[in-house]
């Protein structure tokens, strides 16, 4: 467990109303815990500009402004990478850009943040692997029960 730092905070009434919505919106967030998130994320994204945090099914998780999420980046350049052992990183950068549309800066970007955050980014990328890994035993299941 992280030790935790008593902080006295007073926020003006908008952003405490903001915050309070927030919170009332998103089960299981007490207003600290919510808070501490929003400063973290908050500083995270001055860190590394370009990157913003979003809400979906597997809670929240970073992802590029104008792009995909930053595991799906990390996941395009180490395939890449395994793929093209050989290739230099200008290489590498410009396969990935040609493969998925995303401009080499963005890369970097993403790249930028795993670096800062391995961790996390590198737990998303297990959960999505294991997660396509099911699907397709599913599927294949499905097939051969189906005869197809």
């Amino acid at each position: 467990m992280s030790k935790k730092s008593p902080t006295p905070v007073r926020f003006d009434m908008m952003v405490a109303d903001r915050l309070a919505l927030f919170v009332s919106i998103n089960h299981g967030l007490s207003l600290s815990s919510a808070a501490n998130m929003l400063v973290d994320e908050g500083l995270r994204m001055m860190e590394h500009p370009g990157v913003l945090f979003r809400t979906g099914p597997t809670g929240r998780r970073a992802g590029l402004a104008a792009g995909p999420d930053v595991w799906e980046v990390v996941r395009a350049v180490r395939s890449a990478r395994g793929a093209e052992p050989g290739l230099g990183e200008g290489e590498v950068l410009a396969l990935v850009a040609e493969n998925t549309g995303v401009p080499e800066r963005l890369i970097r970007v993403a790249t930028g943040y795993w670096a800062a955050y391995p961790d996390e980014i590198d737990a998303e990328i297990a959960a999505a692997d294991a997660a396509e890994d099911s699907a397709e035993q599913a599927w294949r299941r499905e097939r051969e029960l189906l005869g197809g």
